[in-house]
């Protein structure tokens, strides 16, 4: 059964066309991965079938009777003063008017007997609506999602807007899942996730019984979730019936093909011209027309040949070099006895670290541990703790938060990249080029930004500032997967040292070189 079918979507923003004739349909119970570069319209697809954006060409069908949850990669702040578990409770808010309804009419039956038949009648009604709800079941999917994601009651009692980047993803997938929609439509489900919410999330996916697109960049994780791969480049798509190391193999294989068949036509082309000029040569020599025919038939069947894409072998790349203006000394950071508290909440007791020149070290720890909370107090940008922190000579910094935000948000992203880069504007405009922010895109709004456009901006700033010492806190959020590639192989050959944050498996496991566990 077809639970979702695209049919020639198109898109533009501005001269830009993102989507050029989008086709595929989702089938019950299937898990498709939907992966592709940054800006090459993942998440305005899912953007498109949720309604929220309208194509401008083509049509959607979703089959009747299916319920969408969408798991957006950023969320407003309209509901941020509530606690968590009021929050998870919006998911509640059909079963609540069931409810209240229910409640009406038992009260209405007590205190007035008149149309008893008519009053049970619309009782039974609405109950048999509520059972097919599950709503007898709510507190038992309440406390499943509680149990899996581990939150405990003083987890639910705290404040939505006092939670780590990776508990609001948390706290807002589990929202979706208490609704258990038919369709899931997941975009970066997986950023910000500890290892063990990761984890379950996998599992649970892996079980859940509906269908499912979504939008990751986390190679474990979609190696294990899905089961089919929609490729989407230059505006179209490309179907594989496989998980993402399916997907390379197969990607590769197909792209040898096409290689080849270009090649094969390219030769097949080039004989046909060479054909006739040697004919019109020999119509010249003997006053033949028959060779001038025999050319022009040649040249139609040229003109009406079907034309095979040229296929690039080599990736974009973007030119990410890091280099280290000048070493720092041996002790690069040096941590005594930090303690920190929130209230009465203790995150850190005591803790000792000692980071060395050139090492590569992981802090982990589960969401809400304190990792970004002891990468601000390195920073400076926290100064309520006990202990001493304490930097080495002629240690430079070069830092990317968790959650990229910018002083100015209504500023270009050529004025932001200008306060510092001190060059002249063709010069800038040529480097951000590099990093994909080509022609009119740096003009682009700070605040009209993607993820991966945010971390590109501050990618091309730290290549500028040649510092010794990288403070990386979920560096690969939001980056597609090629650009992760690049900076894995990037930040291996840096000469410099790194402190980061990753809850990244494959880029973990590629990159640490010791890991301290928070």
């Amino acid at each position: 059964m077809i639970e979702i079918e695209l049919n020639n979507i198109k898109k533009n923003y501005g001269l830009k066309n993102v989507l050029d004739g989008v086709n595929f349909e989702v089938k019950t119970g299937e898990k498709i991965s939907l992966i592709g570069e940054n800006g090459s319209g993942k998440s305005t697809i899912l953007k498109i079938i949720n309604r929220e954006e309208k194509q401008d060409e083509g049509t959607i069908n979703i089959r009747n009777n299916s319920t969408i949850g969408y798991l957006k990669q950023f969320y407003n702040k309209e509901q941020e003063n509530l606690i968590v578990e009021q929050y998870l409770k919006r998911s509640f808010e059909k079963y609540t008017e069931i409810e209240t309804k229910l409640k009406e009419l038992e009260n209405v039956m007590a205190n007035n007997p008149d149309n008893l038949d008519i009053t049970l009648k619309k009782y039974g009604n609405l109950q048999e609506k509520y059972i097919a709800l599950g709503g007898y079941e709510l507190e038992s999917k309440f406390k499943k999602i509680c149990s899996g994601f581990k939150f405990d009651r003083e987890f639910l009692n705290k404040k939505y807007n006092s939670l780590s980047g990776g508990e609001k993803t948390i706290v807002n997938l589990g929202t979706i899942l208490l609704k258990n929609p038919s369709i899931l439509l997941l975009d970066e489900p997986t950023n910000h996730l500890d290892i063990e919410a990761l984890e379950w999330l996998e599992n649970f996916l892996v079980n859940y019984k509906g269908t499912i697109l979504l939008i990751s960049h986390d190679r474990y994780f979609l190696d294990k979730v899905s089961t089919k791969t929609i490729l989407l480049e230059n505006g179209k798509t490309k179907i594989y019936f496989g998980n993402y190391s399916y997907f390379l193999k197969e990607d590769e294989r197909r792209t040898l093909l096409e290689f080849e068949a270009y090649k094969s036509q390219q030769k097949k082309i080039e004989k046909m011209k060479e054909s006739i000029k040697k004919l019109r040569t020999f119509g010249h020599l003997a006053g033949n027309e028959m060779f001038f025919k025999r050319a022009k038939s040649i040249e139609k069947r040229l003109e009406k040949l079907e034309l095979v894409d040229k296929v690039n072998l080599e990736k974009n790349k973007l030119p990410i070099e890091l280099n280290v203006s000048e070493r720092s000394g041996k002790e690069v950071l040096t941590i005594r006895d930090l303690t920190k508290k929130y209230d009465e909440k203790v995150i850190f007791n005591n803790l000792n670290l000692d980071v060395h020149y050139g090492e590569k070290i992981n802090l982990k720890g589960k969401n809400g541990s304190g990792k970004s909370t002891l990468v601000k107090i390195i920073m400076g940008k926290e100064k309520d703790f006990t202990g001493e922190v304490k930097l080495g000579p002629s240690v430079k910094i070069g830092y990317i938060p968790q959650e990229i935000k910018f002083i100015n948000e209504n500023n270009t992203v050529l004025e932001y990249f200008l306060s510092d880069y001190t060059d002249n504007e063709t010069k800038a405009r040529t480097f951000l080029a590099r990093y994909m922010f080509f022609g009119n895109n740096v003009f682009k709004h700070l605040c009209e930004l993607s993820g991966g456009e945010r971390v590109r901006l501050i990618l091309a700033k730290l290549v500028l500032q040649k510092s010794n010492f990288l403070i990386l806190d979920e560096p690969t959020n939001h980056l597609d997967i090629s650009t992760r590639e690049i900076l894995e192989e990037t930040l291996k050959k840096y000469k410099g040292t790194i402190l980061f944050v990753s809850h990244d498996r494959y880029f973990v496991n590629k990159l640490a070189e010791r890991e301290i566990e928070i």
